[in-house]
């Protein structure tokens, strides 16, 4: 095969996703769609269909390759160690009141809705459930760690703990693969037509997701704080991946397991930032931005990251 049919390849993967939120944004700005809609097609995203899609998934995976604690524990490290990386490199370049902000934007990426729909397309069946078991850890991490760089650095706010981890233990997206995980591990079988009810209900998550999130980005809104925007959307979409990758390739990661993590730390910006920063008074229009920045930057960054590795054999 040729670097050229490695590279259309590639985008027969990436194109149809990213397709999807730049339709979002050319309906949202024809008013076809309107913020009502949004909020009500990514409730039943977050409560419903992506948990649906989740738990299917699981439940038809074989366990001894989904569930692999070394990748597991790899994201972790990885998250922890990025996450520490981007706060101090914040403290040295950014203003005190913008540093949780910006630290917030470069590490939390889209994972459950963007990382989980270029595995499913690059991925199929392994995708969808390893990366449905993986975003458990990703949804825990992901909020405790941007509650506590968020909070050091807007002072007078205050969050209680034990919402916050009440909140996350009832997360649609964790109940079901804590509920799913079970399931799969006894074997047990639903009835078919449940089973195919199940897959036209999930079937509706990816494109909805995908549209809300291109009618969320706002081109009018990257404006002010360009320099510190960019910044952080330049760390969380080329320096953040890159260097997360390298070291998984290291450690031994190869195939489709190199390849989700590499989605997973090149997903954009997760439009749940901006509403942490925005309950929390911080500055929401960097976190606006940087949404916006890095959602437009993927479709360039994660196709051009697919292309290495598959042209290189290693994802």
């Amino acid at each position: 095969m040729t670097i050229a049919d490695v590279f259309l390849q590639t985008l027969e993967t990436t194109l149809p996703v990213f397709a999807m939120v730049f339709i979002g944004m050319g309906l949202k700005r024809i008013g076809w769609i309107d913020t009502s809609f949004i909020h009500t097609a990514s409730a039943l995203v977050f409560k419903a269909t992506l948990p649906t899609l989740v738990f299917l998934s699981i439940i038809r995976a074989d366990l001894n390759v989904a569930l692999n604690p070394g990748l597991l524990v790899f994201f972790l490290c990885a998250t922890l160690v990025s996450f520490g990386l981007t706060w101090a490199w914040a403290r040295w370049r950014v203003a005190p009141d913008d540093r949780g902000v910006y630290v917030q934007g470069a590490f939390r990426g889209n994972c459950g809705i963007v990382g989980l729909a270029l595995a499913a397309n690059l991925y199929g069946d392994f995708g969808l459930s390893a990366g449905g078991i993986l975003l458990g850890l990703v949804i825990i991490s992901y909020n405790a760690l941007s509650v506590i760089v968020l909070l050091a650095h807007l002072p007078g706010q205050s969050a209680s703990w034990q919402k916050i981890l009440h909140d996350i233990s009832r997360n649609p997206l964790i109940l079901a693969v804590v509920f799913a995980i079970p399931v799969a591990w006894l074997d047990l079988q639903f009835p078919k037509w449940i089973m195919t009810s199940g897959d036209y209900f999930a079937s509706l998550t990816l494109p909805l997701a995908l549209l809300c999130i291109g009618a969320t980005v706002s081109l009018n809104s990257v404006r002010g704080d360009s320099s510190t925007a960019i910044s952080s959307s330049l760390m969380k979409m080329v320096v953040i991946p890159a260097l997360g990758t390298l070291a998984a390739w290291l450690v031994g990661f190869e195939g489709p397991e190199l390849g989700l993590l590499f989605l997973y730390f090149a997903s954009p910006t997760a439009a749940a930032s901006f509403v942490m920063v925005k309950a929390l008074g911080g500055n929401s229009r960097l976190a606006a931005n940087i949404i916006a920045l890095t959602t437009l930057m993927a479709s360039v960054t994660v196709t051009l990251g697919v292309f290495i590795l598959r042209s290189t054999g290693l994802g």
